[in-house]
């Protein structure tokens, strides 16, 4: 192992001389203490090192040493229920060793336990032909997720030798005789997190994922393998928002990043996923969960890796067909490293001192979402699912990050302060946030339902543009002055904002709902609408309706608490509605 010498330490970036050995991207050992780092920049002989913990205390003419790796993961059995920091060293681990809860600096720790033995259970037998991506066999991880051992990237010939039984993950489990040499293969592979694992083909996203948010499910879904962004000020819910995807969405595993975030949050996660129970298999959430904190109080280099360390965990569970939602909350604090470590480099800065090359790397991160066909003979489908919090300062979209990301995604969550002071939970702004995967999920859906679900989502929200309309004159001349069908048109306005919208992540119930109940409920909604138009055509008076409907409007309040077993009340709604109206009708004389 070759060494250079320490020149120059400026916060996380350290320089170092006589390095013409290594290349960009290699990982070192800088200083006496051995604190790891990554290549980002050669000049000459001397490289620019971004360093993954405190600098402090390190100084000119210590010692660096390059490993002439790229920072890579480990992918075998264990990856699943952990919580690693950036650049995937096991916290836990990292505690017991440094018998500290703080970072330890210089301790470098394998990613995964390799004395554990897994049951291996092969499903190929001697003599087939397997290729890239084929399945091996399989290791039971959690409850819920089998863990598929898939053949190395680059690797394809005939199984000479496979072992069933308890291997560790270092342990010869399948022999494959290639053309050139007999390759030995184990559980553990490595893969560099700055390099896209390769795919057969990438598919359109057009299968809705569910996240049980009504209004996110109903106005502006996101598809498997889509992308979205929800920017919001500081106290508009981005995380809560972050925590109910993961917890309810309908994917197979959540991979989770802290990015920069507070650590009180990662620690709500931490207290929560375990006790909470997904509805989908009944087991714990975090037998299908991977955590990666980075938060503020942690290195700030680190956070420009954990992006990386946590799409490529993604990709690797996505090779095996899995669907995964990775969160990234949020990519502000990403972007504050980059603009850090340029402004050390001495780089020519861009809009508010970001590095010029800010959007390409957003671009390239959302980029390895999707959902594809893997390497394999198979076939399989896979989707990544990226869904990142945005923190602009004082809440103003127009910043880089902001727009930068908005280029690349295609679904938008505005969070609105105003909405959130009014403790209107989750204060996703309907008027601004948009989803261009709208057409797909509403044709997908009206398949699916055998329903006319996308009439009835435009319907909802022509009746929300309506009153934005309406509140101008209501402001300007008052409520009187407009006509009985408008003042109806507030009424149900208000139904789908406060009864629909409005949704309580800590209620038992009302914190998730299917997507049966959101039909029902949102028609229930745009039927008594449509009902109370038709009763004011005939000759009924506003005031004779509201009276007439007190008891109606009430049980429309409460749908959202109906339990989902319980559904058919809310379809019962439906008929009392046609009902109270005709009684109205028949009491004003009609």
């Amino acid at each position: 192992m070759d060494i250079g010498t320490i020149v120059k330490v400026s916060g996380p970036l350290v320089m170092a001389e006589n390095m013409g050995h290594a290349s960009i991207q290699d990982i070192c050992y800088v200083g006496d203490m051995g604190v790891i780092g990554e290549i980002i920049e050669m000049r000459g002989t001397v490289a620019s090192i971004q360093v993954y913990e405190e600098t402090s205390g390190i100084g000119p003419g210590e010692p660096v040493r390059s490993t002439g790796e790229a920072l890579s993961v480990e992918l075998a059995p264990g990856i699943i229920a952990q919580m690693f920091d950036g650049i995937q060293r096991p916290l836990d681990v990292l505690e017991k060793q440094t018998q500290t809860p703080f970072l330890g600096r210089g301790v470098s720790l394998p990613a995964l336990d390799h004395e554990k033995k897994w049951d291996f259970v092969p499903t190929v037998k001697i003599g087939e032909e397997v290729e890239t991506g084929d399945i091996l066999g399989t290791v039971q991880e959690t409850k819920v997720i089998n863990h598929k051992i898939m053949v190395p990237i680059g690797v394809k010939g005939t199984v000479k030798a496979i072992h069933q039984g308890a291997y560790t993950i270092d342990e010869v489990i399948a022999v494959v005789e290639t053309e050139k040499e007999d390759k030995e293969i184990t559980m553990l592979q490595r893969w560099p997190v700055r390099r896209a694992r390769p795919v057969k083909e990438k598919n359109n996203p057009d299968v809705p994922m569910i996240t049980g948010q009504r209004v996110i499910d109903t106005f502006f879904p996101v598809t498997k393998g889509g992308a979205a962004a929800v920017p919001g000020p500081f106290g508009a819910g981005k995380t809560v928002v972050q925590h109910q995807i993961a917890k309810w969405s309908d994917v197979d595993l959540v991979v989770y990043v802290g990015c920069g975030e507070r650590g009180n949050e990662m620690t709500d996660v931490m207290n929560e996923f375990p006790e909470l129970i997904d509805p989908n298999t009944g087991e714990s959430l975090m037998e299908r969960t991977v955590l990666i904190a980075n938060t503020s109080n942690m290195p700030v280099a680190a956070r420009e890796a954990s992006i990386y360390t946590g799409i490529t965990i993604a990709e690797y569970f996505r090779d095996m067909g899995y669907s995964v939602a990775i969160m990234a909350d949020s990519t502000s604090r990403w972007a504050e490293a980059l603009r850090e470590m340029s402004g050390r480099l001495e780089e020519m800065p861009g809009d508010e001192g970001y590095p010029a090359y800010l959007g390409s790397r957003l671009a390239e991160y959302y980029e390895r979402a999707g959902r594809v066909i893997t390497l394999g003979k198979d076939r399989r489908e896979g989707s990544i699912t990226a869904i990142s919090a945005v923190s602009p300062s004082g809440g103003d979209i127009s910043e880089p990050v902001t727009q930068n990301t908005l280029r690349v995604v295609k679904v938008f969550w505005g969070l609105d302060s105003i909405l959130a002071q009014q403790r209107h939970f989750p204060s996703i702004d309907w008027l601004k946030s948009y989803s261009l995967y709208l057409i797909e999920v509403g044709a997908y859906l009206d398949q699916q339902l055998q329903v006319d679900w996308s009439g009835l989502v435009t319907e909802a929200m022509r009746i929300l543009q309506k009153e934005s309309e309406l509140n101008e004159i209501v402001r300007l001349v008052g409520i009187d002055s407009l006509s009985a069908k408008d003042q109806l048109t507030l009424e149900t306005a208000k139904q789908i904002r406060e009864d629909y919208l409005q949704q309580n992540a800590f209620d038992d119930v009302d914190t998730f709902t299917s997507r049966e109940k959101q039909y029902h409920m949102l028609k229930t909604i745009v039927l008594f609408h449509e009902e109370g138009q038709k009763a004011i055509e005939l000759g009924a008076h506003l005031p004779e309706v509201m009276r007439g409907t007190v008891l109606l409007r009430d049980r429309i309040a409460r749908m959202k608490y109906v339990a989902e077993e319980k559904i058919e009340q809310i379809i019962e709604l439906e008929a009392s509605i046609h009902a109270t109206m005709k009684d109205i009708l028949q009491q004003g004389g009609m």
